[in-house]
């Protein structure tokens, strides 16, 4: 049975009220994405050009911040349109003090940044400074595949930059040009394989190499070393000696 609108009257004005209520939120919300949007524009413009790859620590917990701050103030109910400009103006005022200060007073970007630190010194780890970095082998090892490096052999010195990548000066005779370039023939490439990591054996690998612990000692001994812990990292390579760094 139909039932005309008009014979309904609470159900019309409840409907309505709907209506208005979707109305009003729609458009609040649009004009708060609006402003949002260009106040976040506005701010990156005028705190400078940086690259995904150069932002601090600081910097990205601060674009989160920011971000959670806005999306707060947008979706809240609560919450008015010049809530959202304050705190957009007031957090961005604070990153761009901050980024005055660390430009006028260089003392203050050791605090504000952090500094370069070098993790591999010539050709030897620097435990120390991974301690200090927060950074364990497989974390290095990791950012050393990044540059295309799968040995540790190969580096000279590796620098932990402040934004955590690292950037490597391979050995000389690691940093020679291509087989190519002289029509040598391809040889095999294999894999290195990590046999201790900060003074325990990783007994896994040793096996998959084909040694076992007799065999790791009598490499160790020739280098001067009694024990594995002694050593904070040893790789193995195919057609090469075992390469083992000490604790500093």
């Amino acid at each position: 049975m139909f039932i005309s609108p008009t014979l309904c009257p609470k159900w019309n004005e409840q409907n309505k009220k709907w209506g208005e209520l979707l109305n009003t939120n729609f458009y609040h919300l649009s004009i708060e994405l609006i402003v949002g949007f260009f106040a976040l524009f506005l701010v990156t413009k005028l705190l400078g050009k940086t690259q995904i790859t150069q932002l601090t620590p600081f910097d990205f917990v601060s674009a989160l911040v920011l971000g959670e701050l806005i999306g707060n103030a947008i979706y809240n109910k609560d919450i008015g349109l010049q809530y959202v400009l304050y705190a957009i103006g007031l957090w961005g005022s604070f990153i761009y003090l901050l980024e005055w200060i660390t430009q006028r007073f260089k003392k203050t970007r050791s605090i504000l940044e952090g500094n370069p630190v070098i993790v591999i010194r010539n050709g030897k780890l620097d435990r120390h400074q991974l301690k200090k970095s927060k950074l364990d082998i497989n974390q290095l090892q990791h950012l050393l595949r990044d540059k295309d490096i799968f040995s540790m052999r190969e580096v000279e010195y590796a620098i932990l930059e402040a934004n955590g990548t690292v950037n490597v000066l391979r050995k000389q005779q690691y940093d020679n040009p291509m087989n190519k370039d002289f029509n040598f023939k391809p040889q095999p490439v294999y894999m290195p394989i990590s046999l201790i990591s900060d003074g325990e054996v990783l007994w896994d690998n040793l096996k998959q190499a084909g040694f076992d612990e007799a065999w790791l000692l009598s490499q160790l001994n020739a280098k001067g070393i009694v024990k594995p812990d002694q050593v904070f990292f040893a790789e193995w390579l195919e057609g090469d000696s075992l390469y083992v760094s000490t604790y500093i």
